[in-house]
Order: structure tokens, then sequence, then C-alpha cells
């Protein structure tokens, strides 16, 4: 079968002398592998289209019983140059993908959460907000659309106690607005640095609860860092 849809590289890495492997959210099959033939030869512009944070739409050949779909066609979608001019953008925005890429199953399509990234990715491209609450933004929404959206008066569960997120001057209005999944009406309360620390602790936790493995992403220390500061 072949399938046409708009995807955005989670990540990617050599294979061979001159192809790559690409790890995709699709829009219409969830994340995906792909196998990009030649992206490597001299005349070829694919590992430059194939590099995470690239949203594109991409054309593969798909058999269910195999792990890796040949690519047959790639076109750049939308380009979001300005992520890579800030350097807390784009930390933040890498992290988004490796959250992704580690909480999704294979060819489990979330079309909903595709969006989501999409306007997120695009927000941080435009300094739309903060990119501490775009950031949040995105995890209440993985959160969500992944099957575990936070009630914020619900914090027992078993083996874990989450941080109280009405605890901050804030930090309960703000992640309730999050949680409204409205990107053009994000919250404008001011965040303190009480607000900061525990919104992060809040999601962070709940994400680490619900999806085994998030404690290998290595780049969150530098994350959580960024997102106490100012």
């Amino acid at each position: 079968m072949i399938i046409h849809t708009p995807v955005i590289v989670l990540k990617s890495f050599r294979y061979g002398d001159s192809s790559l492997i690409a790890r995709c959210f699709s829009e219409d099959k969830g994340k995906i592998s792909l196998i990009v033939k030649g992206a490597y030869s001299k005349k070829s512009p694919k590992s430059a289209q194939f590099q995470p944070l690239s949203y594109i739409d991409v054309i593969y050949y798909n058999k269910p019983s195999r792990e890796l779909q040949v690519l047959s066609k790639v076109n750049f979608r939308e380009s979001w140059p300005k992520i890579l001019d800030n350097l807390r953008s784009v930390t933040l925005s890498m992290a988004l993908l490796e959250m992704t890429e580690k909480t999704l199953i294979d060819e489990d399509p979330h079309p909903g959460l595709f969006q989501v990234l999409v306007n997120t990715l695009r927000a941080f491209n435009e300094s739309k907000a903060d990119p501490n609450i775009l950031f949040w933004f995105y995890e209440c929404a993985l959160l969500t659309h992944l099957g575990f959206q936070p009630n914020l008066d619900k914090r027992e569960f078993p083996g874990l106690t989450l941080t109280d997120p009405n605890a901050g001057p804030n930090s309960g209005l703000i992640l309730a607005s999050l949680l409204a999944e409205d990107i053009d009406n994000l919250p404008t309360d001011e965040v303190t640095p009480t607000d900061r620390k525990i919104i992060g602790d809040y999601l962070w936790s709940s994400l680490r609860y619900h999806f085994d493995g998030l404690e290998k992403i290595k780049s969150m220390n530098v994350v959580r860092k960024i997102l106490a500061d100012n």
C-alpha cells in the first residue's frame, strides 16, 4: 500500500554508506520508521530533509510485516528556522521530540496530538509565548491524548504522590489553562519561581509514572534547569 502523509522527523541516523533511518511522527499512521536510500549521496538533499524538527510530506510503500518502510518521495512542508536560532527553544523543542518518540507506540495514529505538536513547534518558531509555557502545554497534551489527562484534584497514585499543583501562587491556574489545550489562549499569569518548580515537577512526575523509559532522556537534566530559570 502506498501511504502519503505529513510527518515530523523525531530522530534520524546513518545506515550503511549512503542511507539513513528516520523515526517520524506521521499524521495518518502514528510513529513510523523509514529507510531513506541514498540520502547521503552527493546529489541528494534527503539527509537535510530528514533532520529532527523537519516537517515534511512523505510517500512510502507500507508493508505491515516490515519494521522499516521504504521512502519513495519527500517534500518540505514548512520550515521553522528561528527555533534553531534560540538555544532555549531548540533545547526544549528537541526534548519534546524525544518524549514523543519514547511515548508513542508504532503505527498507533494520534492525529490530534500530531496537530498539537505542529502548532507547538510553530509557536516556538514564532516566539508566540514563553518557551516554558509552550513546553508545559505540549506535556499536558501528550498526557491527555495518550489517555492520562491530569486531574488536578487527584494526587495519589499507587506508589506515587504528586506535587500539589495548587501550591504555587498561580501554578493551579496555569495548569488548568494549559489543560484546556487552546494554543491561541495560553496563560498570561505571572510565573513565579515556585510556580515553575511545581508545574515542572508535577508534569514530569506524571509522565514518568505513566510511561517507562523517560528517565533515559539525557537532555531532561538540562531541560529541567532551563524550566527552573527565568
